[in-house]
């Protein structure tokens, strides 16, 4: 039996990046050769066994064929006959299809390096098709290794097309949605994601909300890229480049589905986003099962964010009043995350992205000057029960209008 490092890690192993994870394909075994070995079997649908040592897992070489409706349709062979290249040869794209043996040895009989040296990411076979998960893990490396100056095969897009027009990503579970698009928050270049599933026409069945923010138009005069499906695209890429927190990215992305709905009578105008927003995030999440931490932080983004970028002008009541719906009195961290998704909306326009943003940092003095106010000292002046809490209001209002001058 021969052991091979395959997959992701060979893939950044020549792309000289560090990987955490290790795939092993073992040829020539059998579960009964592995469990004689000490290996721990852990596969359900196919052999997978854990090193007794290292703990990584080494899966016997196997086929698949397609037997039925989406990512899950498929039946697995294996055996001792089962070649590396027939293993190989089942993966996504050409340069996932690579090995190497305990000496060093690449094995790519599918042009993986040759790919790998042009920064194309393409299909291994037809076999592509039979699995709609593909469409979204291809946008996820087109995400991961943007910043190296991979792109699609125009190939590949345009089986990803027939995959979208299949009607195969309907049978995505909303878990694997999210986790693909939960992996793509953490690459180098988010915004490739959305980009590359709205290229193929995945990004309508998969995150409809998204899609339709494309072809509407927002004023020139504060957005000169016009459109808001490429204004979201803009604010996706400066939120990655101003935080890697997931929630602060995905709160970026979806901040602005409101206008996804605005009626076309009152275009180019979304006068009511902040708000017809809300309902459409709420839906979006409770569909694809997005973690709370990512939705309460994206819906007060959405329902803010104009009147942060407004900060200027607001009323020191109107200020504690935001500043009391965030709860920065016990979630501190929240509001330097909100100005954060603020702060990439304002540069995700063209020509504008390097403007400063100077509402950030008024609203972190306001804060500042509010949490300053001593609750033990209201107590200690003769304020009892609730009339605290309004004392505690009153003095917050009086230190921000002293701090910003108003």
């Amino acid at each position: 039996m021969q052991v091979y490092l395959v997959g992701g890690a060979v893939r950044d192993h020549l792309l000289g990046i560090d990987s955490n994870d290790k795939d092993w394909v073992v040829v020539g075994a059998t579960p009964e050769m592995m469990l004689a070995q000490g290996y721990t079997a852990v596969g359900k649908d196919f052999p997978v066994f854990l090193h007794p040592k290292n703990k990584e897992e080494h899966a016997l070489a196997r086929t698949e064929r397609k037997s039925g409706a989406g990512y899950t349709g498929f039946e697995c062979f294996f055996d001792q006959s089962v070649t590396l290249e027939e293993d190989l040869i089942r993966r996504d794209l050409t340069i996932n299809a690579m090995a190497m043996d305990d000496k060093g040895k690449l094995y790519d009989p599918y042009g993986g390096q040759n790919d790998l040296q042009n920064k194309v990411l393409r299909h291994v076979s037809q076999a592509f098709i039979e699995d709609p998960l593909r469409v979204l893990r291809v946008a996820r490396f087109a995400a991961k290794l943007a910043h190296l100056g991979f792109n699609v095969a125009e190939e590949t897009i345009q089986l990803m097309r027939d995959v979208a027009e299949s009607g195969e990503l309907s049978t995505l579970t909303p878990e694997r949605v999210w986790q693909e698009w939960h992996k793509s928050l953490s690459t180098s270049c988010p915004d490739v994601f959305l980009s590359v599933l709205r290229e193929c026409g995945a990004l309508a069945i998969v995150l409809p909300e998204v899609d339709a923010l494309f072809g509407v138009p927002q004023p020139e005069k504060w957005h000169p890229e016009i459109d808001t499906g490429i204004h979201t695209l803009m604010v996706a890429k400066q939120a990655a480049k101003l935080s890697d927190s997931l929630s602060v990215r995905f709160a970026a992305q979806v901040h602005d589905l409101g206008k996804g709905v605005t009626p076309e009578s009152e275009w180019p105008s979304h006068k009511m986003h902040c708000h017809t927003g809300l309902k459409l995030i709420k839906k979006l999440c409770d569909r694809v099962r997005v973690p709370n931490e990512f939705r309460d932080l994206a819906l007060m983004v959405c329902e803010q964010h104009s009147n942060i970028h407004r900060a200027a002008e607001l009323k020191p009541q109107t200020i504690i009043k935001i500043l009391n719906k965030f709860d920065v009195w016990r979630k501190a961290e929240r509001l330097q995350d909100i100005l954060i998704c603020c702060q990439a909306d304002h540069a995700g326009r063209k020509g504008l992205e390097n403007q400063p943003y100077p509402q950030a940092e008024l609203f972190i003095r306001a804060y500042q000057a509010a949490a300053s106010v001593d609750v033990q000292a209201i107590i200690k002046d003769g304020f009892k029960g609730p009339a605290i809490r309004e004392e505690q209001e009153k003095r917050r209002v009086g230190a921000v209008r002293v701090a910003l001058g108003k």
